[in-house]
């Protein structure tokens, strides 16, 4: 896209509505691109648009949307869009055809092969727990009086509610095989627009099948993200941008949420080859996580759950 509008609130309470041509956006402040990016639509359909500067390789500054209408003619066809509206179909099947669904969370991407990239941070190995202590912790938060074993800062205990998440007491007897998916199509199938998020769908968080929450309960836009919820959800959207150190995620669905990832930066960046703060502008997220407020009450902070990178799936835009 060539053009974007943003649309501000005045003090008046009224809408205000500036058309920007990339060219005449790139030119502003630094300031004042990060005060006004987070507010561009598209101006075809009114989706939710982001901003992506230029590319030290070349590639020039753009503006783009995954929220564009089927029938927008800002919409570009791509073998992104057919491989994510592919995914989409796949995991909707499901939904028609299964009584309940498991997240493979060891599941690797298809454009992405991290086990054949180390990761260039040193402590790695300590900023990202095994498959098999990850389990355990979240197993144990589940339950009715643990704690949960995350971050300091998210030393509240997960509430127990049947309308949200069951004990699954017939997990080991039953022997009816239920289908597996990973973060990637399950993710693209949520940015474009299944089901998934409103069903009453079982789906499972872990391999024994003994955790199970209604789909409806579990899967949470950033832009519905609450703090006094107190249980832990798969939060997904788009990120917008990144702070300048590039510690923190900011997603475009919610302008008063952040995402810290200082603690495993060097590890995510190599897991999903990101380069640069480009790499993530307009990019997919989804992450498994609790939402709780900062000190001052001001901003809601998501906090990647035990800082398992098992637990985060990050869908680059292609160029």
């Amino acid at each position: 896209m060539l053009d974007a509008i943003c649309e501000l609130e005045t003090e008046d309470h009224l809408t205000a509505r500036t058309t920007y041509s990339v060219f005449k956006f790139q030119q502003l402040s630094d300031d004042d691109i990060e005060r006004l990016r987070q507010w561009l639509i598209c101006p075809a359909c009114g989706g939710k648009a982001y901003f992506r500067k230029a590319s030290k390789d070349g590639k020039a500054a753009c503006f783009g949307s995954r929220y564009h209408q089927a029938d927008c003619i800002e919409f570009k066809p791509s073998a992104q869009k057919s491989r994510e509206e592919q995914d989409a179909i796949e995991v909707h099947q499901q939904l028609v055809d299964a009584d309940a669904l498991m997240i493979d969370f060891s599941r690797k991407p298809r454009r992405h092969s991290p086990a054949n990239k180390a990761p260039t941070a040193p402590s790695a190995s300590k900023t990202a727990p095994t498959a098999k202590s990850s389990s355990i912790s979240e197993s144990s938060a589940i339950s009715e009086s643990s704690p949960v074993p995350v971050a300091p800062s998210m030393d509240a205990q997960v509430q127990e509610s049947k309308t949200d998440y069951q004990v699954n007491t017939a997990a080991h007897t039953t022997e009816k095989r239920v289908p597996s998916q990973g973060l990637e199509k399950l993710l693209h199938s949520l940015l474009r627009g299944t089901d998934l998020a409103k069903s009453d769908l079982w789906v499972y968080t872990d391999t024994e099948r003994k955790y199970r929450w209604r789909a409806k309960n579990l899967f949470v836009n950033f832009a519905d993200a609450d703090p006094l919820d107190n249980k832990p959800h798969m939060y997904w959207g788009t990120i917008s941008h990144t702070d300048p150190t590039m510690s923190w995620l900011n997603p475009a669905d919610s302008k008063d949420i952040g995402i810290p990832i200082d603690g495993i930066k060097q590890p995510l960046l190599a897991q999903f080859e990101i380069e640069d703060k480009r790499d993530l502008e307009g990019a997919g997220l989804i992450l498994f996580g609790k939402c709780f407020w900062n000190k001052e009450k001001t901003r809601k902070i998501i906090q990647l759950w035990n800082n398992d990178l098992q637990r985060i799936f990050i869908s680059k835009l292609e160029d």
